[in-house]
């Protein structure tokens, strides 16, 4: 496609050599207009790839004219040059706060207008051409990433379902307590980017459960103090796998691994914190990954009715749990059903994160 000239002067011998002079370099094609505000119009629907102006012109000046085409979107980098006399200095330093680029002086040089007009040409074509690259390279960069992050998000829940060989937990349970923490941190008002990253960091709260003996971890009766002092180390065990990555979803999987059996009055464990220094993510975790756990049958207990988990989770409230979480989760309900239904034990389960 052939370079876009655009001429603006309301002389129209000045509009016939201009014209001429263009038609002299190679693949450009001149639009002329002796009046600014049609030539004005013109611009807004075509996007040209170099405007030369005069400045001395009725009803609309050079420099207004200048200042009205930057004003238009997409128009910014467009290339303009201006024709003005030697002793308008003034003019020059006027136009050039207000976008021109260069200038061609009175009397036209056939010679300078024709090299002026193909450097501005040229330059203006080597920036699209940069920009066409840099839009290439943001493309595959994009792409790149999108699948670091699809192979990453895979590594993650792959990395949490070891921990069910070892622990009759499913991969169900760990789809729908994921999803059940995404929808509390919506109603809590977190930022889109924090409920997906907490989507996809909570199945690795347990993972620290594959450092724990089968003897404890498997154990289907009821667990000895000196049992659940062992039970305990997971939290950390976690912690410690994860944390120092350079991966922000790793960086919150520890401080989830850490803190989800922590308790809003300080009873809880690794570090006995309580309230809001509890990390919002850990807080988060807790109720739905205890909701999920009640309503979930293990070979060791039965499941609890739905009624009664949410009992539990009412009167843990304040004292377990922290109550903007647990009513964030009840305000959530329809949702929160909906992925109770969709995450179901006997179904094949991907990493639907």
């Amino acid at each position: 496609m052939p370079q876009q000239v655009l001429i603006v002067d309301d002389t129209e011998i000045n509009l016939i050599l201009f014209g001429a002079l263009v038609k002299k370099l190679e693949d450009c094609q001149a639009h002329v207009f002796s009046k600014p505000r049609e030539a004005l119009e013109w611009v807004t629907e075509n996007v040209p790839d170099l405007v030369i102006v005069d400045y001395m012109m009725p009803e609309l000046d050079g420099l207004e004219f200048i200042r009205l085409v930057r004003e238009l979107p997409g128009r910014k980098l467009v290339p303009i040059l201006m024709i003005t006399a030697n002793d308008q200095k003034q003019i020059r330093y006027r136009a050039l706060d207000l976008g021109a680029n260069d200038f061609l002086t009175k009397p036209i040089d056939k010679i300078e207008f024709l090299a002026r007009t193909r450097n501005m040409l040229s330059l203006n074509q080597a920036r699209k051409h940069m920009a066409d690259h840099a839009s290439w390279l943001s493309g595959e960069v994009r792409k790149a990433t999108r699948e670091i992050v699809s192979r990453e998000r895979e590594t993650v829940f792959r990395l949490s379902r070891a921990a069910e060989y070892r622990d009759p937990e499913t991969g169900a349970h760990i789809l729908r307590m994921a999803h059940y923490s995404m929808l509390i941190a919506r109603e809590l008002g977190l930022s889109e980017e924090d409920q997906q990253l907490l989507l996809e960091a909570a199945p690795l709260h347990d993972i620290g459960k594959v450092g724990i003996a089968d003897k404890v971890l498997l154990k289907p009766g009821r667990l000895t103090p000196e049992e659940f002092e062992v039970m305990k180390q997971h939290a950390m065990f976690g912690y410690e796998l994860l944390r120092g990555s350079s991966s922000k979803l790793l960086q919150a999987g520890a401080e989830i691994a850490k803190g989800h059996h922590e308790k809003f009055d300080g009873t809880g464990y690794p570090d006995g914190i309580k309230g809001e220094d509890i990390p919002i993510f850990s807080r988060i975790v807790a109720v739905a990954d205890v909701f999920d756990a009640l309503t979930s049958e293990r070979p060791y207990k039965k499941a609890w009715e739905v009624e009664e988990a949410v009992d539990f989770l009412n009167n843990g409230a304040g004292t377990h749990f922290d109550p903007a979480c647990v009513k964030a989760f009840l305000n959530a309900w329809d949702d929160v059903d909906r992925v109770r239904c969709q995450y179901q034990e006997d179904q094949h389960i991907g990493t639907d994160l």
